[in-house]
């Protein structure tokens, strides 16, 4: 199992996909929000500029699509 964090902010749309394929898909992840202070330094180490990013592994993925995301967390 690779562990994933969710970088997200506030009311947006697409963070908010993220959050409930993880959810519904039983996938245990961190979330971090770039609304706060430690969310947003731990978010300004990853090079992304928008959100939602996920981090799975050690690998990133920029935006939120589920194909995108199985096959980084099915490597």
């Amino acid at each position: 199992m690779k562990r994933v964090v969710l970088f997200t902010k506030n009311s947006c749309p697409h963070c908010d996909s993220a959050k409930k394929y993880l959810d519904q898909n039983g996938i245990k992840y961190r979330l971090c929000n770039v609304s706060t202070a430690a969310g947003r330094k731990e978010y300004s180490l990853t090079g992304y500029r928008g959100v939602p990013v996920l981090k799975i592994g050690d690998q990133f993925l920029n935006g939120f699509t589920v194909k995108g995301f199985q096959n980084l967390y099915s490597k």
